[in-house]
């Protein structure tokens, strides 16, 4: 019992890198209604630019993780502004391929910046070390991980629930047009929402650089499952994203610990048993 609450914790701070990539997936999908295939990259980018500026600013772990995601939201507004503005009313298949070719661009982008080469900085200073829980030693630094999810999460919440940016927000997702007609400026708070969603991927790939390598591709991994998050709790759910995310992160270390033949295969299963069962995830609305 006490290795199976133990790796249980492994699974919850795994699955918060998930929760926060598969939130800002939700998020852009459940305001713009675009499938963004590169979001992906955005985390691999908050990967490498946040050991970038932890290099740059003589090893200072957390100005790295408060810069790099901020350059990565500004590369989100570039990004919204100048392309995806352009395919919003388009088929999904524009969509993806628009947002494809940003995977491929980034991907050269950074090998031909940084290498092909994993990098991987040490431990922040004070979470370098290990607790004793149930009788084994848990990183710190991963209890550290397991308190920031949900913290990111009642600030999301806060911010869509309590305040006038939020129900904006909202108005928008529901009734573009109306809320056009009152006066919101849609174009505007769709770029800040895509540069919100960046923000959280990049936030997910910055918090991951002490304990998994910065490498060129990182980023198709954690799409794959943040897809299967996502789908699993409901596009455009930030309650479903957090606990498809918990699910996802407890189904991988008990299949890797329990079933290691076929814990590749666990998620997907679990996604089409929720397709099959509630084809618009577990927190998501069924639309006419």
């Amino acid at each position: 019992m006490r290795t199976f609450l133990f790796q249980g914790l492994v699974g919850l701070s795994e699955a918060m890198y998930l929760w926060m990539v598969a939130a800002g997936l939700s998020l852009i999908f459940g305001v713009l209604r675009v499938l963004n295939f590169a979001h992906g990259s955005l985390y691999m980018l908050g990967a490498y630019l946040t050991f970038y500026f932890f290099g740059l600013l003589g090893h200072n772990f957390w100005l790295g993780l408060v810069i790099g995601p901020v350059f990565v939201a500004g590369i989100g507004l570039l990004m919204e502004r100048f392309f995806l503005r352009l395919v919003y009313r388009l088929e999904v298949a524009y969509q993806l391929l628009l947002t494809f070719a940003f995977v491929l661009i980034f991907n050269d982008l950074v090998k031909l910046i940084w290498g092909p080469i994993y990098q991987a900085p040490p431990m922040p200073p004070g979470l370098d070390s290990s607790l004793s829980i149930l009788g084994q030693a848990y990183p710190l630094y991963n209890l550290f991980i397991i308190l920031v999810g949900p913290l990111i999460a009642l600030g999301l919440w806060f911010l869509l629930e309590k305040t006038r940016w939020g129900r904006l927000i909202v108005a928008s997702a529901s009734d573009r047009e109306m809320a056009s007609a009152l006066g919101v400026n849609v174009p505007r708070l769709y770029t800040w929402v895509f540069m919100l969603g960046a923000w959280l991927a990049a936030l997910g790939g910055a918090l991951s650089i002490p304990i998994r390598p910065v490498s060129p591709g990182m980023g198709e991994i954690i799409i794959i499952e943040a897809f299967i998050v996502a789908v699993i709790g409901g596009l455009g759910s930030l309650k479903g994203a957090f606990i498809g995310a918990i699910l996802i992160g407890l189904l991988h270390v008990y299949g890797v610990f329990y079933v290691p033949v076929f814990e590749m295969a666990l998620a997907f299963i679990l996604m089409a048993v929720v397709l099959i069962l509630r084809p618009w995830g577990l927190f998501g609305t069924r639309e006419a």
